[in-house]
């Protein structure tokens, strides 16, 4: 059994679990997101997590001044299970999610942890739980394009062999995932309703990036 192959529908996902808020942090369906965990509320999370579905949803504060300890949070994020965890001599945790399925915040939920919880809504993204379609068509040539201006302004190496080899959803995810984009740019990429329209976004962000007015040289892409 894959990490993934245990969620067949939407019905297989909790209905509750716990979330992190965290901006810039962007996780996609499939997509594999690594994390640091060292605030004692979040450590206790992971220890949650793990002692029972290994699920933690992921969002995106959309107004951290007003209360940072609580900020206002973004109506769409997505869960993942964790998939790697290592626990290092001075208490932190490197753990990496999987991307399972998005989900709407129904609800925020009164409770005794220090983290903090919801009731979420994935029956709007049923199409997250379905295997990889490598046939869903994206202007493949005019994102390398920019890719490679991209990194060639910054005098930036990457493996192009393995950029090569990637599928259209792991080539567009895991550079939306990457990428060094404002919260607002990550939340349109995780809302995008489908694979193309998600890469037309990021096309656009490097492309824009790229453009000599706005672009520069000292803004790397992760």
């Amino acid at each position: 059994m894959t990490d993934l192959s245990r969620y067949h529908t939407t019905e297989d996902l909790p209905q509750t679990f716990p979330i992190f808020p965290l901006p810039r942090a962007l996780l996609l369906p499939r997509g594999r997101l690594p994390l640091q965990i060292f605030e004692p509320r979040y450590l206790d999370m992971v220890d949650d997590a793990l002692s029972s579905k290994r699920l933690i949803g992921m969002i995106q504060p959309c107004d951290m001044e007003r209360n940072p300890e609580n900020p206002e949070l973004f109506p769409v994020g997505c869960i993942g299970r964790i998939t790697a965890f290592k626990e290092t001599r001075d208490q932190r945790y490197y753990i990496t999610l999987t991307g399972v399925c998005r989900y709407r915040i129904k609800q925020e939920l009164d409770c005794v942890t220090l983290y903090r919880q919801v009731a979420g809504d994935f029956l709007p993204y049923p199409e997250d739980l379905s295997p990889e379609n490598e046939n869903e068509d994206i202007n493949r040539p005019q994102l390398i394009s920019a890719l490679k201006t991209y990194l060639a302004a910054r005098q930036m190496n990457t493996d192009w062999a393995s950029i090569e080899n990637a599928s259209n959803e792991g080539l567009v995810n895991s550079l939306s995932i990457i990428g060094d984009f404002d919260v607002g740019e990550k939340q349109m990429l995780l809302e995008a309703p489908t694979l193309p329209k998600r890469a037309e976004i990021l096309i656009a962000l490097i492309e824009f990036a790229n453009a000599p007015s706005t672009g520069s040289a000292d803004a790397p892409l992760q």
